[in-house]
């Protein structure tokens, strides 16, 4: 299983139109921010959005949290001059909305590298569409660059003509489609937004059915969410225990020839050592993020 350099438990969009937004999103507690320069901004406010973002980042302040710049499309007005400016902004990736195939993200990549965009700097592809669903693996194996998948599950159920519904089953086969593909090219992948803000039960249950499914973590709309978000994504002390337990059990059984281990009843074979290993390195990142952001 793929470690990942960062912890993408919640994902905050940021409108880039407001600057308080922007200048408040250096104290919170997410693990990542989603600078917004598509859906929550107005088009007479895209430009301008645009600076201030670029200027946000110039200025700094945003710690050890990953940063994307949600750009519009290629094919609206202002999508090339997004990526433009996104790519030397010093951003850690750019998101692409609506994203049905791999050559918008051939496009994007000249497009970065023509700007000397770093060689670091990640495409993310939003998984909105029923052609982007279908054309998952295409897009997730289009280059190196990309990073990883967010699954805009408004816009998706607007497309399928489906309902929101709390157990989300008109959005299965789609969310675990991209699942598989992002597993199987090594990729991060965060769950959609839930829209209802004043059903906290409901976003709840959302986050644990997005990490029962196997999410990294969820898109967010308001500040209120992160808590609950990084709560449920965040492996529990209980876990980080028990997989430093199995760690050490399977290396002392490995170092004395033995081929099979049992810890406190249970089998432990590699395979449960591989996500043991996944949980205490997030648990080290999640560590080191909280610390900077209490400092």
């Amino acid at each position: 299983m793929p470690t990942y350099p960062h912890p993408r438990r919640s994902m905050l969009y940021m409108p880039g139109s407001n600057a308080r937004a922007l200048e408040k999103g250096r104290t919170l507690a997410c693990d990542a921010l989603i600078m917004d320069l598509e859906d929550a901004v107005a088009p007479d406010a895209k430009v301008q959005a645009r600076e201030q973002i670029v200027a946000a980042l110039q200025q700094g302040g945003y710690g050890q949290r990953e940063i994307l710049v949600r750009t519009n499309g290629l094919d609206t007005p202002w999508g090339y001059d997004d990526i433009v400016a996104a790519a030397t902004s010093g951003a850690q990736g750019i998101l692409l909305p609506k994203v049905e195939g791999a050559t918008t993200v051939h496009q994007v990549e000249r497009i970065m590298e023509a700007c000397g965009a770093p060689a670091e700097m990640t495409i993310w592809c939003m998984m909105e569409t029923p052609m982007g669903i279908l054309n998952a693996q295409d897009i997730g194996s289009a280059s190196p660059r990309v990073g990883g998948f967010v699954m805009g599950t408004s816009d998706l159920a607007k497309d399928l003509h489906a309902t929101h519904t709390r157990e989300r089953v008109p959005l299965q086969a789609s969310l675990s489609h991209c699942l598989l593909v992002a597993r199987a090219y090594g990729l991060s992948i965060v769950d959609g937004v839930h829209l209802d803000l004043a059903d906290d039960e409901g976003f709840a249950y959302s986050c644990q059915q997005g990490l029962e499914m196997g999410f990294d973590g969820k898109t967010l709309i308001h500040p209120k969410t992160v808590a609950k978000a990084n709560e449920v994504f965040g492996p529990s002390e209980g876990d980080v225990e028990w997989s430093k337990k199995i760690i050490e059990a399977f290396e002392g059984a490995q170092s004395e020839g033995k081929g099979v281990v049992v810890v406190d009843g249970k089998l432990v074979e590699n395979l449960h050592i591989v996500e043991a290993k996944r949980v205490v390195g997030l648990s080290d990142m999640i560590t080191k993020l909280e610390a900077e952001l209490a400092a």
